[in-house]
């Protein structure tokens, strides 16, 4: 596991980075006042209503509610975990970034580093081999493949050799052994290390930053295996990296639905020919982390599948996989091709318009894929059909955790054999689990119109324009400390931060609360609208006061209940002060 990254170094490159570039060389922006716009890359829309503020380096969607900083972009838009995130803006300014680290996490650190080097090394030999190797080159051109499409996706080949990879880069013991990590070499019973690749057409897998991570080699012709893929290794984990995605990312600024196939050659050709948002699963059935991280990012996918038995059993597969990611307001089709044909050959010969004609009119939407097969296994003009009919649904149904859909599919399953849901699955039918984390991935709609109080225009105003904490005065401070309100602690806590910190911006102040129970409060805040960039001063100002206001009030009611002869002097003298 790789140590943190330092809190000085995050607060440095919040201060550094300008949110407006970042998002725009994803997301086209349009200067628009004092902030820029944009159609939201979260939610379809065709006003725009998605706004990014240069002075808070802060980005707020008034249709579906996204907001966030840099870092808050890029992990959404790009899928990226946070310390991706933070490597990725670090690279757009040339930096390092440093680890607080033990010995161990350093080491580990290292290698996997090393790894990611290799690999794109092999890539690169792989990519030359295959301008060197005229059969290879014939082959790509009689399956169609153009050279344009080989370099996008960065395609080459590996000769019929035991030893390529160890001539060029396993030149001595430690390399060999970080090969062999990589699952680029294979060493027998005896000893003996040899190349796991030999003849083959090669694919880069790609991680979401365009690291090669694995391959993917397929015989030219006759043999087998046709496909062979990478091991499981420190930086590979098949079961959730999809062939393709990266690309798929890089070509469309905003991706609307994906679609999944089976092979390689697949997801080249489709691309090929315009269908840019294909992706593969890497020789397993589609996961559930599969599913999840395509809901990241669209809210429709779409499983195309050959029309024999392989491709319908791997649809029943997927299927079953998606079962406990589906989410409330996403959907799933699936295609099935006509026997003997795949996206490859169906694209060819018919072209991106035809095909995406048939994504479109003859997918069926999961429910009605999942009640025609199990209709499929059981006689339902039977009693005894009908009982095997729930007794196949049930199990499937309760892994389903988005309520809304499992009702409706509860529903439709009943109806489908023309029963009352009850009878089919008993009394009250299968009770929908409430909301899990789960669905937390969907985007919430809007919500109304943020109830401003004075404690509440203070943060805001803080986030707005942190260096208004240097304004405030100890001593009104400390009275304000004495107000028994609940938000108090808080602001407290927010005025000792950045007057400890007064280098800290909107968006290093916003991370400091990442994961926090305050973040997602805080960052509905952070998306209050001034009345004008400059009266946000007097606007936390007149909050401030109005704090003071309460705490003298509430002091002084406190104070005249005591016995005149216990109060201090300070305190007399605040009583006189401050009467009614």
């Amino acid at each position: 596991m790789a140590g943190l990254i330092p809190r000085y170094f995050i607060d440095d490159l919040l201060a550094r980075v300008d949110i407006v570039d970042v998002i725009d060389a994803r997301v086209p922006l349009k200067k628009a006042g004092a902030n820029h716009k944009a159609c939201c890359p979260f939610h379809n829309e065709k006003t725009p209503s998605f706004t990014v503020s240069q002075t808070k380096q802060f980005y707020h969607c008034f249709g579906c509610g996204a907001h966030g900083t840099a870092v808050n972009f890029l992990m959404e838009y790009d899928n990226l975990e946070f310390p991706e995130a933070i490597e990725e803006l670090a690279r757009t300014l040339g930096l390092e970034v440093p680890r607080e680290e033990s010995a161990g996490q350093q080491q580990q650190r290292r290698q996997s580093a090393d790894l990611y080097d290799l690999m794109q090394q092999a890539s690169l030999h792989y990519q030359s081999e295959l301008k060197r190797h005229s059969q290879a080159i014939d082959y790509l051109k009689q399956r169609g493949l153009s050279g344009s499409t080989a370099k996008d996706y960065g395609i080459g080949f590996v000769p019929e050799s035991w030893d390529y990879l160890i001539k060029r880069l396993g030149k001595n013991d430690r390399t060999q052994q970080q090969l062999e990590s990589a699952g680029m070499l294979i060493r027998n019973d005896s000893g003996r290390i040899y190349d796991r690749f030999r003849n083959r057409i090669m694919f880069p897998i790609r991680d979401p930053r365009g690291k090669t991570i694995a391959f993917g080699g397929r015989v030219m012709g006759e043999g087998e295996p046709k496909y062979l893929n990478s091991p499981e290794t420190p930086i590979f984990h098949k079961g959730r990296e999809l062939y393709g995605l990266y690309e798929a990312k890089r070509h469309n600024k905003t991706l609307e639905k994906i679609v999944v196939v089976e092979g390689y050659m697949d997801v080249v050709m489709l691309a090929q020919h315009g269908v840019r948002y294909a992706v593969a699963s890497l020789g397993t059935a589609c996961t559930a982390d599969h599913i999840q991280r395509l809901f990241r990012l669209v809210d429709d996918v779409l499983f195309c599948f050959d029309g024999d038995r392989a491709g319908r059993d791997a649809a029943w597969r997927a299927l079953n996989n998606c079962l406990p990611a589906l989410q409330n307001g996403k959907q799933v089709r699936f295609l099935f091709l006509p026997e003997g044909e795949d996206p490859d050959s169906m694209v060819q010969s018919e072209g991106k318009e035809a095909f995406e004609q048939r994504l479109a009119q003859q997918s069926q939407p999961l429910s009605e894929y999942l009640i025609d097969r199990l209709k499929a296994q059981c006689d339902t003009q039977s009693i005894d059909g009908i009982s095997r009919y729930a007794a196949l649904a049930k199990p499937l149904l309760e892994q389903i955790q988005a309520d809304t859909f499992k009702r409706l599919l509860t529903e439709e399953l009943a109806r489908a054999v023309q029963r009352p849901v009850d009878q089919l699955f008993g009394q009250g039918g299968l009770n929908a689990p409430p909301p899990t984390q789960g669905n937390t991935t969907q985007k919430k709609p809007p919500k109304a119109q943020l109830s401003i109080t004075p404690p509440r225009l203070v943060i805001a105003a803080l986030l707005a324009q942190p260096s208004l904490a240097q304004t405030v005065t100890d001593e009104d401070l400390a009275l304000v400390a004495s107000l028994d309100e609940r938000a108090v602690p808080f602001i407290l806590e927010l005025f000792q931060l950045l007057q400890q910190h007064p280098q800290l911006n909107t968006a290093a102040l916003l991370d400091r609360y990442r994961d926090t129970p305050f973040d997602s409060a805080l960052m509905e805040l952070a998306s209050y609208e001034f009345q004008a960039a400059d009266k946000i001063a007097i606007e936390f100002q007149d909050a401030f006061s109005n704090l003071l206001k309460r705490a003298r009030k509430q002091r002084r009611q406190t104070l005249i209940q005591r016995p005149l002869s216990t109060l201090s002097d300070a305190e007399k003298s605040f009583l006189k002060q401050f009467k009614d």
